[in-house]
């Protein structure tokens, strides 16, 4: 089903963007979370990725991602939660990456 999403999703994208042949959803795969830590990590590896990405210095600045969403509408004892996880276990390796904004 994923896939399928993914290929009606690329598709239409291309043709509002007049680009048949980019590659959209580059290297997605899909990983199941099984424990709430792996779950609150990922949550922060996501928010923050902007900023490890040398992008912002504000996770809540970068306008394509759920940031700043999610500051404005989780409950603040669960963004707090989710701000305080640490997330330097999560090993998800891109050829993005670069040095974070210190």
């Amino acid at each position: 089903m994923v896939q399928h999403l993914h290929s009606v999703a690329a598709k239409h994208v291309n043709q509002l963007d007049g680009t048949p042949a980019r590659t959209v959803w580059f290297q997605y795969w899909d990983t199941v979370l099984t424990y709430q830590k792996s779950y609150l990590a990922r949550l922060k590896y996501v928010h923050t990725n902007p900023v490890r990405h040398s992008l912002v210095r504000d996770p809540g600045a970068y306008p394509w991602c759920s940031a700043g969403w999610f500051e404005r509408t989780a409950p603040r004892s669960f963004y707090a939660t989710v701000i305080r996880f640490p997330c330097d276990q999560v090993n998800v390796p891109d050829e993005f990456d670069v040095p974070s904004v210190g």
